[in-house]
This record gives C-alpha cells, structure tokens and sequence, in this order.
C-alpha cells in the first residue's frame, strides 16, 4: 500500500508526461533475470574492452593481469547491479534517481552532463565500428576508397536510427538475447581458441609465468579494470526499470556484465601476449576464422552505441518531455551520426574520460543516500531544488577523484573517491523519525 502512495506522490510530482521521473507501472515491466544477463553480458562485449584489455601488457606479469581484471569486474560489475537493483525497485531513470537525491532543480547539471557524454560516447562507438569496417573491407581487399568510412559511419548511424525507432524492451528480448547474444558468444569463443591455440604452441607456461616490464601496478590496474563497468553507472537504471524483480537485476546485471568484461580484457591481454600489436583489429583478422568472428562481435558493438543513444534520450526527455523518449532517441542517433563523420574523435577521448569522471562520485552519493532500504520514489516526491549536502558531498568527491593520482598514485582514482564519496552520503544521511 505505502509503494502505491508513493508512487501516486511521485507521478504528481513529475510533470505531466514525464516517463523519465514516474516509475515504470507493474504491468510495463518485463525483463527478468536472464534478460538482464542476456542485455549486459551484450553490452560488456566489446572491441575497445579488448584494447584496454591489451593496455595491461606487458606493464603487468599475465598473473597480475588475471588477478586485477577478475577482482576489477567482480567489483565493477556488482556496482552495477546494486544501481540496477535501486532503479528496479523504485522504477526510476538514472534522472529519476538524480531528481530524488539532488533535488529537481540542481540534478538537471548532472543530468545535462550524462546527455553530453553519452552524445560523446555514442559517436565514439560509431567512429570504432567505421574503423574496424574499413580495416575488415581493407582485409578483404573490398574497401579501398577514400570515400568508404563515410558510407560505412552512415551505415551504422542508420542502423542506429532504425533501430532507435522500435521498441527498447522488444529489442532487448527479441533481438539481442536470441539473436545477438548466441552469436557473440560463439565469436568470442572461436576467438579464445584460435589464440589460446597459438599459446599453447608458443608455451604456455612462460607466458603464464612471464612478468611485468613494471611502469603499471595492481591497483591501477584494477582501476582500469573498474573504469568500464562504472561507465555505465548513469545508464543501467534506464533498462533495469523494467524489470520484474529488483534482486534478480541486481544478479542477472551483475552476472551478465563481469562475466563479459572478464571474458573480453582477458582475451585482449591473451592476444597481446601471443600475438603483439599496436592494432588490436589487425591481430584479431590474423587469427584462422578472425574475419567472421570480429565482424559478429563488430555487429554486437551496435547496441553499445544504442544505448548510449537510449538513455540520452531517456535524460532529455525528463528535461524536456513536450518531446518523447523515442523522438529524442532519432535526435541522438542522428547527432551522433553527424558528429562522427566530422569530429576527430580519438582526440577527444581524454576530455570523454575526464567527463567521465564526474560520474563516479555521483553514483557513490547516489548509493550512500538510497542503496539500504530508502523509498526513493517518496523521496523523488518531496524533492527540493536543490539538496546542498549531496552536492556538496559530489563536489568533494570530484576533488578526491584528480587528488588522488597526485597523491597517492598507486591507489588509482576511481575506488578512493567512490568510497569517499559513499562513505559521506551514508554517514550524513537524514535519519527516520
């Protein structure tokens, strides 16, 4: 009875119409555990979680290597899933939880914030399928104009947009778990044999065994690690409000994703052993079977880049709901597409990165104030312009965040300001009664 009053609250508080700040209804909802799995085991999978998995080597011994991407995607993985689970249980956006724990005039800064990095995250997706297009057309021998990475960014913007169009929750079930995922998963498996093949018969108990060059520790490392899940933080709520049971997001998300994210640096750092490169690409079209197997995980890249389009949509809508999820989601998926054939956005990454980082210590307020038992949606309800110790609490975990590697640079940046900035949600947070 109190979820159904909190809810009418929450519904009256939002402005009319606005799906991002009113809970999914119970009837709306559809995903269960497998889905979850199913949708970010996808979304874990990808070509630049291989590269970065490749930027290990040789700083750091294989055993090293082994022990900060399991631990970094155990951890990672699971903070996803405890967001999951606060925007299933509540049946809010990412904006919507910003809303109740920042205030419904302050949250819009962070909210414009995701919408900007998620435009640029986005097109960055589009930019390394048009690349990995060309280097698999120029492997065949079929892409050789100057003119073909323009045709092949218009090609993936128009799946995009196509795609964009349709409903998310068919797509998610439909598509992606009996479809996409079964392909990707025979990829990365064909892939895994392929170069633990060539360990094996270059010796696999010296590579096991051969150390790092030094240069890279454990802990940054794990922060490296941890850096790819966390990038999803503002996003897993916009697609875990939909499903059926907070616990089993909180499971399927967090099975789905690290098992993924294991799987994916692992095999970079395996190809960087047996077969170094500066082209992550050009290594994996070296191994027997290569072509197909990078162009199926290439085709799996597609809903990374959707959901980047969708829950920017998602966060424009709750700013301005006069404009639908969907009409919004063609408005990302088109200015992703333009930006992509007009920006150098490879030198765009660091500021991509640096946006980033706002981002962590947002989410470890956000779980600090709402993560044990809270009702988010009457909280959302009551909301004020602006909550002055959350933000305050925000602002200070950015400072830890850029501190840290100045102060202490073998702790990494992303696990120090997170806990900071839990540690001070949680101990100031308003008491019941």
């Amino acid at each position: 009875m109190a979820h159904t009053t909190s809810s009418s609250a929450a519904t009256a508080a939002a402005p009319p119409g606005n799906q991002a700040l009113t809970p999914v209804a119970g009837a709306d909802r559809a995903f269960r555990w497998h889905d979850h799995a199913s949708l970010w085991f996808s979304l874990g999978v990808g070509l630049l979680v291989m590269q970065v998995g490749a930027y290990l080597m040789p700083g750091l011994g294989t055993r090293e290597a082994l022990l900060a991407i399991v631990a970094g995607s155990v951890i990672g993985a699971g903070l996803l899933g405890w967001v999951a689970k606060l925007g299933c249980d509540s049946g809010l956006a990412s904006a919507g939880l910003m809303h109740a724990v920042y205030g419904s005039g302050f949250a819009r800064l962070p909210v414009v914030l995701n919408i900007v990095q998620l435009v640029g995250w986005g097109t960055f997706e589009l930019v390394v399928m048009r690349d990995a297009t060309v280097a698999i057309g120029r492997q065949t021998g079929g892409l050789s104009a100057s003119f073909w990475p323009y045709a092949a960014t218009l090609l993936w913007g128009g799946l995009i947009v196509l795609l964009i169009s349709g409903s998310m929750v068919r797509l998610v079930r439909r598509v992606i778990a009996r479809v996409a995922l079964p392909l990707v998963v025979l990829s990365l498996l064909w892939l895994s044999w392929q170069f633990l093949a060539l360990a094996h018969a270059q010796g696999w108990a010296a590579l096991w065994q051969r150390p790092g060059t030094g240069g890279l520790g454990v802990l940054p490392a794990l922060d490296l690690v941890i850096a790819m899940p966390i990038s999803w933080l503002p996003l897993v709520a916009d697609y875990a409000r939909h499903g059926l049971s907070g616990r089993s997001a909180l499971r399927g998300t967090w099975f789905g994703y690290a098992l993924a994210n294991i799987w994916c640096y692992a095999l970079g750092v395996l190809v960087a052993l047996v077969l170094p490169s500066a082209d992550l690409v050009t290594a994996l079209l070296l191994a027997q079977g290569g072509l197909l197997a990078l162009s199926l995980i290439l085709i799996d890249e597609v809903d990374n880049a959707y959901g980047d389009a969708y829950s920017g949509a998602v966060s424009a809508h709750s700013l301005a709901p006069r404009w639908s999820i969907r009409r919004w989601g063609l408005g990302m998926a088109l200015a992703c597409t333009v930006l992509a054939l007009l920006l150098p956005m490879h030198s765009l990454e660091p500021f991509l990165l640096l946006l980033s980082s706002v981002f962590v210590p947002l989410f470890g307020v956000i779980l600090g104030r709402l993560a044990f038992g809270t009702d988010t949606v009457a909280l959302l309800a009551r909301a004020q312009r602006a909550h002055g110790g959350p933000t305050l609490i925000w602002f200070a975990g950015i400072a830890a965040y850029h501190l840290c590697p100045l102060v202490a640079p073998d702790l990494g940046s992303a696990l120090p300001s997170l806990a900071f900035s839990f540690a001070l949600a949680w101990f100031t947070r308003p008491r019941a009664g």
